[in-house]
């Protein structure tokens, strides 16, 4: 019997390990240093074999008293899993072997390395992330439930031809809005759990603007409209952009940038309360990706401002590959004009013209003033605003 004097005791009654005692008993040699002893008391069968092999696979010595009571003895070890505790404040670097452990728990030592490309804090990183997801959790919408549907007209033939090939063209470039951030999800450590709410968020707002455009032209008496080869190639060049901080300036700061303002054009002219309302709903999820998009980048260059080099360097590049592309889609264009102007009358197409017009100088305009706002000078933003895709994404 080891000549020594428990720190601590436990009563097991008749409690097996079977029935949970293992619970008890790390729960009180956690609370002693190694090589203090913990004596335990219990009568349930088997008790001494079961405790001997107990120890034995946690790393604990087992020592019996064989006197015919129920007093056994239990000497910490240093056989118990060791832990690492990163801690809980946002490192700069994420370490692999902390897996997919939340930021704060302590993890055994010797876990599997998992591999996470995006590891550094100022690769994904921006401010007030908790902010942008609370905003997104608070509003989340349904199609089926918030959409007013039955008050949707009937609406002539060739402005509802118009209203179905936009939500055709809204809905291609919602799918890759919703590809781009989740290409980049499972290569983000959970350490910087923030970053992959946000983009999950995001995911889920897009796959629900593509369910709900898609209803929307079902709901007419036309359908869905045409998608062009150029609106293809276009968003082509953002499914395969590597970069994670180039993928989200082009997509978020540039193309749904861009896109708030057309949204914002759909909500003033949409011929009908159905598509008025979905594009106010669109809009606001649009404007968290921007914020999130825009904080992020501004985050980054706060702390490598060389980086806007980079980021003028793709916008070029995009632009270079898009070089047979001569302007926005026909289909889209034409259907623009006719929405905007109401039908399809002289003055009509007129009117709606001269408002499509003014819409893309708002939109050159909107993605000046966030570019300058990011760092760019005046001639710089306005030289990549006009490299910017004429497929507005």
């Amino acid at each position: 019997m080891p000549n020594s004097i428990p720190k601590a005791q436990l009563q097991l009654q008749d409690l097996s390990l079977h029935d949970g005692a293992s619970v008890l008993l790390r729960r009180s040699l956690a609370d002693l240093a190694i090589g203090d002893w913990l004596e335990v008391r219990g009568d349930s069968p088997g008790l001494p074999e079961d405790l001997a092999t107990w120890c034995r696979k946690e790393g604990h010595q087992y020592a019996s008293f064989n006197d015919g009571t129920s007093r056994h003895r239990i000497q910490r070890g240093v056989g118990t899993p060791a832990l690492v505790n990163p801690g809980k404040e946002v490192c700069e670097v994420a370490d692999p072997a902390w897996g997919l452990a939340p930021r704060g728990a302590k993890i055994e030592h010797g876990s599997p390395h998992l591999f996470f490309s995006l590891r550094q804090k100022r690769e994904v990183w921006a401010e007030e992330l908790t902010t942008i997801y609370n905003q997104g959790v608070a509003n989340q919408w349904s199609a089926s439930r918030d959409i007013p549907w039955s008050e949707l007209p009937e609406l002539p033939v060739e402005v509802e031809s118009a209203v179905g090939q936009v939500m055709t063209f809204l809905t291609e470039n919602e799918f890759a809005a919703l590809y781009v951030p989740a290409r980049f999800i499972a290569r983000i450590h959970p350490h910087f759990r923030e970053v992959v709410e946000v983009l999950a968020l995001q995911v889920a707002d897009e796959a629900r603007h593509a369910e709900a455009f898609t209803r929307r032209a079902k709901a007419g008496n036309t359908g869905l409209g045409t998608t062009a080869v150029s609106d293809q190639l276009s968003l082509q060049t953002l499914l395969e952009e590597p970069d994670f901080t180039i993928a989200t300036f082009l997509l978020c700061v540039m193309g749904e940038g861009t896109f708030l303002t057309l949204l914002k054009f759909l909500e003033k002219y949409g011929p009908d309360p159905v598509t008025r309302k979905l594009a106010q709903y669109a809009h606001r999820d649009e404007a968290r990706h921007v914020a999130f998009g825009t904080a992020h980048i501004r985050y980054l260059l706060a702390r490598e401002p060389e980086r806007r080099g980079s980021l003028a360097v793709a916008v070029e590049r995009r632009s270079r590959m898009l070089a047979s592309i001569s302007g926005l889609s026909p289909y889209v264009h034409e259907s623009l004009v006719v929405l905007a102007g109401g039908g399809t009358s002289i003055p009509q197409i007129r009117h709606g013209a001269y408002l499509v017009k003014k819409l893309h100088r708002e939109m050159d305009q909107t993605r000046r003033e966030r570019l300058e706002n990011l760092g760019f000078g005046r001639e710089e933003a306005a030289t990549l605003s006009a490299y910017h895709t004429k497929n507005f994404m």
